[in-house]
């Protein structure tokens, strides 16, 4: 799923050899902030003497400006690497917002700093509009070197019950990195977590894709120590990726424990550990606010399709909370923070609204080890390709021609096996009902090859049923 890069544009395809799904996705651009302190005016003279009078019982609140309502009809969007424009830019990078993004009004402006942009994900199955967080921003020296902003917590803290959320916070933080990624011509910056003592750091694909081939990695502690990282491996359509800390010094690691995303409750207590904006270190609570949201995700830019089942909560995800972890009340990780939902605007970056989405931990684990152990994705497959529209439907339709010319149920694949044609509209796979080729994807993706599932599907206007052996499909092709 939330957490950063926006685009809305032409539909993204999907994995070659799985069903397809898209979406729309555009670039969004971070709002840029002037260098150097604002100009200071003058204090104004002090107020003449009045004869005192009696306060009121209540202060006024002051008043604060609400968004506007979410119209029913816009769309998610995905979070993925974007440009790192030049320093001091007059004008925000990227171009015009052509997507239905609400403004977030900047962080307060360091001395020097250079901006960023977010992506955006794509949650085709639900029709309201949404944004994608998970690359912050970059904060640049005068020489170009890139430094996330991080919190200084002090050495003098005060004891706090092991179980509070403020317990589980000093427990975590240590093992939450800032990932800092770039190519040259983009850059991206967002949030992973330890995830073995070996150096390895779980986090988004869209956090480190700028970096895969050949670019800068690094990762920066809660302590402010900063070490190299390289790509171990990538998985474009979970959105997960593992990297490893090249040279870790002598450095202990503390990986944090992974919790059971398929026993978690809607009302669970969440505690969401992110760098938003660049500001690292950042803790925001809530509670998980449903579970198994069908979210298809793109970047953008050609790559893959991402698919999940998301657990929705709403902890504060803002852009830069990507690849952070999602805790449970035991401290446990139950999720990858990945995308966020907002409402719409003229121009500038979207923020937090209370709905963000994360990768399920139980999948999110399987690939990662999957990645460290040979370096590549496993996927399961139903060998057909399916329409890619975002509009709720009354199934996900096997389509009946493919764009190569490829058939669109493979001859000898899972689906023919099963005896499935083109045409063919599958409602219910497994025990989850599909409203659309992006549901069924997000579905199928929660299984693992070799998995039998019994399907449900129209034929001619008649309900039928088969048992279906999912395939597989090693990397993303």
């Amino acid at each position: 799923m939330s957490t950063e890069n926006e685009r809305a544009g032409a539909p993204d395809e999907s994995p070659t050899g799985a069903p397809e799904a898209g979406g729309q996705a555009a670039l969004a651009p971070q709002p840029s902030v002037p260098q150097g302190p604002a100009p200071q005016s003058p204090p104004p003279p002090p107020p003449p003497a009045v004869p005192p009078a009696a306060p009121p019982a209540v202060a006024p609140a002051p008043h604060t400006a609400m968004a506007p309502a979410m119209p029913p009809t816009a769309e998610h969007t995905f979070a993925g690497p974007a440009p790192v424009p030049a320093p001091l830019a007059s004008e925000p990078p990227g171009g015009p917002v052509s997507g239905p993004w609400a403004a977030f009004p900047p962080p307060p402006p360091p001395k020097k700093r250079r901006t960023g942009l977010i992506a955006a994900i794509v949650a085709a199955t639900l029709i309201v509009g949404g944004v994608g967080g998970g690359i912050g921003y970059l904060v640049a020296d005068d020489d170009g070197a890139s430094a996330s902003l991080s919190a200084d917590r002090g050495s003098d803290t005060v004891a706090r019950p092991p179980d509070s959320v403020a317990g589980i916070a000093e427990a975590a933080l240590p093992s939450v990195v800032t990932i800092e990624a770039g190519n040259g011509a983009e850059g991206s910056t967002g949030t992973g977590f330890v995830y073995d003592e070996e150096g390895h750091i779980m986090t988004n694909n869209h956090v480190v894709a700028s970096a895969a081939d050949g670019g800068s990695l690094s990762v920066t502690f809660s302590d402010g120590e900063n070490y190299d990282a390289e790509v171990v491996g990538r998985a474009e359509g979970y959105d997960v990726a593992v990297i490893r800390i090249t040279n870790l010094q002598g450095r202990d690691l503390a990986p944090l424990p992974m919790g059971d995303s398929d026993q978690v409750a809607v009302g669970d207590a969440t505690i969401a550990i992110g760098a938003p904006f660049g500001l690292s270190g950042t803790v925001t609570t809530g509670i998980i606010s449903a579970e198994d949201r069908p979210v298809a995700s793109s970047d953008g830019q050609g790559g893959s399709a991402s698919y999940m089942n998301a657990l929705q909560t709403d902890a504060s995800i803002n852009p830069g909370n990507s690849g952070g972890p999602l805790l449970n009340a035991d401290g446990e990780v139950i999720g990858v923070n990945s995308a966020i939902q907002s409402t719409p605007s003229l121009g500038g970056e979207a923020g937090s609204i209370g709905l963000g989405f994360a990768i399920p931990i139980n999948q999110a684990e399987r690939v990662a080890q999957d990645l460290i152990d040979g370096g590549e994705p496993i996927y399961p497959i139903i060998g057909a390709s399916v329409e890619s529209g975002g509009a709720v439907t009354d199934g996900a339709q096997i389509v009946e021609s493919t764009n190569d010319g490829s058939d669109p149920v493979v001859a000898g694949g899972p689906a023919d096996e099963a005896g499935l044609q083109a045409g063919d509209v599958i409602t219910r796979f497994g025990d989850r009902i599909i409203d659309s080729g992006p549901t069924l994807i997000s579905q199928i993706w929660t299984y693992q090859p070799g998995d039998s599932v019994d399907i449900t599907y129209q034929r001619d206007g008649q309900e039928r049923t088969t048992t279906l052996v999912l395939g597989e499909r090693v990397g993303d092709q």
